[in-house]
């Protein structure tokens, strides 16, 4: 089994939601997207983009399909008519199969560094929330940029850490919707991806 660099690890477990898709293509190998759904214990229900290499598929897994992806959060910007926006994936290092009796699964652990200062804010019932944008290096001098949300105590304690700080976090992938608004007035309904922080902690570099 592939085991990721322990700087981005994540493991997802549910159910595959469309078809596999052909997105491209790089040295004679396919590369497939779909997502997956993975409920949350308050219910709600995470659809998640995967990105699977054809190379780690001895069959492909069909829509419906329960399957554990292991792989790393990846990022790269998508240029679109109008404009260019962050887009977040799992990209797939090992897949198995599940039974339907199996249990849904959603962790990812990043070591990265704070790359943009802390957007704080409170909800209207007081809860502290925080958006920070972590720096994740990969192989070939190469990095992600990964957008996370911490809450209560994690939040409060994310808006203190400046630019370049190394930091530790557990947490889900998670997907959210939002209306975007355009300078004309027009709104599109678009879904966020992000690292939803159960832990962070600040590491120390040697």
């Amino acid at each position: 089994m592939y085991k990721p660099n322990d700087c981005n690890m994540a493991v997802i477990a549910g159910t595959l939601t469309e078809p596999l898709e052909t997105d491209h293509m790089l040295y004679g190998e396919r590369f497939y997207t779909s997502k997956i759904s993975v409920p949350r214990l308050s219910g709600t229900v995470d659809v998640l983009p995967v990105t699977i290499p054809e190379r780690i598929c001895l069959e492909l897994p069909q829509k419906g399909d329960m399957i554990r992806v292991e792989g790393q959060l990846r990022s790269y910007n998508k240029h679109t008519e109008s404009g260019s926006r962050l887009v977040i994936t799992l990209f797939c290092h090992d897949i198995e199969f599940l039974s339907a009796d199996d249990e849904t699964e959603n962790h990812v652990e990043i070591t990265g560094y704070i790359c943009k200062d802390a957007i704080y804010r409170t909800t209207p019932f007081l809860r502290e929330i925080c958006d920070i944008i972590i720096a994740v290096n990969r192989s070939y001098n190469k990095s992600d940029y990964l957008p996370c949300i911490a809450w209560g105590r994690n939040a409060a304690f994310a808006k203190s850490l400046s630019v370049g700080t190394c930091v530790r976090i557990n947490g889900r992938f998670q997907s959210r919707e939002y209306l975007k608004r355009f300078d004309d007035g027009s709104e599109e309904l678009r879904t966020a991806y992000e690292l939803s922080c159960s832990s962070l902690e600040e590491e120390y570099v040697t």
